[in-house]
């Protein structure tokens, strides 16, 4: 799920903590969430975490190897 959609679908009052808990603001979320900034790498992985996984690193950050950040790379050299 993109952030758009996720930020749509929180209930008003809820963006805010949504926000706060990712140590930012919900104006910040929504300019990431409509392209007009990038989201930093620590960011992307406080929104995942705080979407429960429903926002992912991948999506937010598709420049960013986070298959290798995962551990999933070195499992697959192994293979």
């Amino acid at each position: 799920m993109d952030l758009k959609a996720y930020l749509a679908e929180l209930p008003q009052k809820h963006r805010d903590q949504f926000a706060s808990r990712c140590k930012t603001s919900l104006g910040h979320l929504k300019n990431i969430a409509y392209g007009y900034k990038s989201c930093g790498e620590s960011l992307a992985i406080d929104i995942e975490r705080e979407s429960g996984a429903k926002v992912r690193c991948e999506e937010l950050r598709p420049d960013v190897d986070w298959k290798y950040l995962r551990g999933s790379a070195s499992k697959e050299l192994r293979a």
